[in-house]
Order: structure tokens, then C-alpha cells, then sequence
């Protein structure tokens, strides 16, 4: 019987057509591990913001793929050397670059598994697919290590101006509706060059980059960094503290094997072993979701209520402002939820907390966006830019916040 073709494009909302390059690539998308992102939300809970923004990894794996496509035919046309091996190598590392995201990605990083990024999380299952794969990820391994010598190839998967935050940005705004996040990735792209083995952009190409970095700056503060998104997200890691705690103590049932096994995780530094990782790869939004029905209904207030604020979308009142504030504000917050609702002070606190959220659209101190002139030099791009002050946005913005119920909660 002749083998039915395997599909080879997928029609994007944002770039149209994206082709699937060959069968590696086609059977790494097809496979379970990568197939787990159509149930990773890309966003978090910030749809409680912005009602479309539902979309997922997926789709930003492979926008992120469609553009290391453009960026490798611009480069070779520029005569920059790029070998089979090593396109196949961008192609695989920048597809896998975030299948190591967890449950509403950034919002429960570092609370589910604890003490492990994302990052770290990609590559384990970077190397175990290499194993299943016969060693065909070497190439991609070394790249998203940054391992490779040819320096560019990383930095086109993992800098300040590369296809992932080309691609996210462009994604985000979109589906957000929020038109001052929108970037013109393919002018980026043109732009691109390469200088003594480093990823550079044209000198014409200075003021996309200042869109770009504006941009960035625009969608943290009022997209990923939203109070209400915030808020939100904050509930829902103390949804899993409160959950993690009721469970250890036999107080709890999680309906969710997965979400069980990482509920009962030490932060002990133990290694995280292959069985882990297997469950990993069975635990995705839809297992928190379930939970949070689940557990709405549980006995405990604490873990009720947050569910409930949740699911309902009735959420904390939230302040933010430039300087801290004082600890008699908070205290005083949660002693008014005490006498309320017969809290525990460490009940209470699960609704009364504070903390502080920072950005900084250029970071400096990492690789730097370079600016390749036409005397063949290169700057760093907070210094050739005249149109904005750049090295402004190069400091952190720090702010600090305030979370308590509204009245009659």
C-alpha cells in the first residue's frame, strides 16, 4: 500500500502558509512531547485581560519556526555560511525551544516543578527526543546550549532580538488586539547580518529595532505585566501552595496523577529524574483547570475560595505604584480579612500579600543588540540610536504592588 504524504504546511493567522521543511521536522511536531503544547496557554491567564488571547505554544513554535526559515534563506543570500546541518539544527532548536513550559507557561514556572526553569526543562526533552531520534538533535542541542562556534547560530534562538521575541511580540499583539505591540518582523529579518561570527543589523535597520525594543517595552507593561493578569496569576500559584500543603498532609484527593506527583515535590535539589520528566509531559492546563473544579467545591475555605475567585473571575482588588508600600497598610488589610471571615494570620495571608514586578526593554548587561555601520564597525544600539534614548530603557523600571479582597468578599 503507498504511504499516504505527510502534511507539509499550516496556515497561520499571522504569516499565512508555513511550510514543514521535512520529515524531522514533521515527526517532532508529531510527536506527543511537542503535541502537549496545543494545552499550554502562550499568555498565562491574561485571556481574563483580553478575551482572544487563547492561543498557545504551539502556535508560537511554529511562527518561531517560519521565521528562522526567513532569517536562514536572508542570511545565505547575504553570504553568510550556513550548512544543511545547521539549518536543520536552528530549525529543530527553535521549534523545541519552549517545550519545556509548564502549565499556563510562565505563570506556575518555577511552583509546579520546583526550583527548574523552562529552559532547563526544554532541553531534557531535547536530549531524550535526540536519544529516540538517533542522535538527529546533536546540532540543535548545541545551539540552544550556545555551545556551537559559530556564536550567531544561538543568538538567533536566544537573544535580545531573536525569533522567539520577534515571533511572541508580533503573536501576542495580535491575538490581544493590542496594535502598539504589533512589529515588522520581516523588515527586522532583511535587516539582519552577521559580524566576526555575532548576529548584527544593518545601520538602515536602527529604527526597527527601536520600534522593536519600544514595542517590547509597551506589551510588558500593559499586556504580560497587566494588574488584573497579575493578580490573576498570583491567585493561581497560591492555588498550588495552598493545594501542595493539603495534599502533603493527606487533606486533599487530585483527581490528576500528574499533577499529583509534582503537588507531592520537595524542594530538596534531587535530580530530576526520567520518570519525572514523563510525567511532565502528561501535565498541561487542562489538569489545573480540572483542579480548580474540582477543588471549588473543597472543604477548606483558603483553597475554595481562591478557586472560586478564579473560575468566577471575581479577583483581588490590586494597587500598583513606584514606591514600596509600608507594612502597616497590609497588616492592617489582613487583620480587617481576620475579623471578617475567623482567618488564621497564615489563612489570611493566602489573600492580603505584596510584591514587586520589574522590566527593563534593553538589557545591557547581556548580548547586545549590534549595530553593524557602513565603515564595517559595530555599537551597541542604545548608542547609535538618536531617535529614542535607548539607555533609558536600558534601567529597570521596578514597581511595587498590593493585593486584598474587595469588600464584601
Amino acid at each position: 500500500m503507498k504511504r499516504s504524504s505527510k502534511l507539509k504546511i499550516f496556515n497561520d493567522p499571522i504569516y499565512g502558509f508555513i511550510r514543514i521543511p521535512n520529515n524531522l521536522i514533521f515527526d517532532l511536531i508529531s510527536h506527543p512531547y511537542f503535541q502537549r503544547l496545543r494545552r499550554i496557554s502562550q499568555m498565562g491567564l491574561s485571556y481574563l485581560v483580553y478575551p482572544g488571547a487563547h492561543h498557545t505554544r504551539f502556535h508560537h513554535a511554529l511562527g518561531a519556526m517560519h521565521l528562522m526559515q526567513e532569517a536562514i534563506t536572508l542570511l545565505r543570500l547575504k553570504g553568510v555560511a550556513i550548512t544543511p546541518e545547521e539549518e536543520n539544527g536552528l530549525l529543530c532548536a527553535i521549534l523545541l525551544h519552549d517545550i519545556g513550559h509548564g502549565p499556563f507557561s510562565h505563570a506556575l514556572e518555577n511552583e509546579l516543578v520546583l526550583g527548574i526553569s523552562h529552559e532547563t526543562l526544554s532541553l531534557k526533552f531535547m536530549e531524550k527526543l535526540n536519544r529516540e531520534f538517533g542522535g538527529a538533535l546533536e546540532v540543535a542541542i548545541q545551539i540552544f546550549r550556545g555551545t556551537h562556534p559559530k556564536p550567531f547560530l544561538n543568538q538567533l534562538v536566544s537573544s535580545q532580538l531573536d525569533m522567539d521575541r520577534m515571533d511572541y511580540l508580533k503573536r501576542d499583539s495580535f491575538y490581544t488586539g493590542v496594535a502598539e505591540g504589533y512589529i515588522n518582523s520581516e523588515r527586522l529579518i532583511t535587516m539582519l547580518s552577521v559580524y566576526r561570527g555575532n548576529l548584527a543589523v544593518d545601520a538602515k535597520g536602527v529604527y526597527s529595532v527601536e520600534k522593536f525594543l519600544m514595542a517590547r517595552r509597551f506589551m510588558y507593561w500593559q499586556v504580560y505585566l497587566h494588574k488584573t493578569g497579575l493578580v490573576a496569576e498570583q491567585l493561581l500559584i497560591r492555588v498550588i501552595r495552598r493545594a501542595r500543603e493539603l495534599h502533603r498532609e493527606g487533606l486533599l484527593i487530585c483527581n490528576s496523577g500528574s499533577l499529583g506527583y509534582f503537588l507531592e515535590q520537595k524542594d530538596d535539589g534531587a535530580e530530576f529524574t526520567e520518570v519525572a520528566l514523563e510525567r511532565f509531559a502528561r501535565l498541561d492546563d487542562v489538569d489545573v483547570l480540572a483542579a480548580l473544579k474540582h477543588w471549588e467545591q473543597d472543604d477548606d475555605r483558603v483553597l475554595s475560595w481562591l478557586c472560586r475567585m478564579i473560575l468566577d473571575r471575581r479577583l483581588l482588588s490590586i494597587k500598583i505604584r513606584d514606591t514600596p508600600f509600608p507594612s502597616e497598610r497590609l497588616e492592617f488589610k489582613r487583620e480587617e480579612l481576620q475579623q471578617s471571615t475567623g482567618f488564621s494570620d497564615e489563612e489570611a495571608s493566602y489573600f492580603v500579600f505584596g510584591g514587586e514586578i520589574s522590566n527593563r526593554a534593553y538589557n545591557r548587561q547581556e548580548q547586545k543588540i549590534l549595530i553593524l555601520e557602513k565603515n564595517d564597525k559595530v555599537v551597541d544600539v542604545a548608542q547609535r540610536s538618536a531617535h529614542l534614548n535607548l539607555e533609558v530603557l536600558s534601567h529597570p523600571v521596578t514597581k511595587y504592588y498590593i493585593c486584598y479582597p474587595k469588600k464584601g468578599v
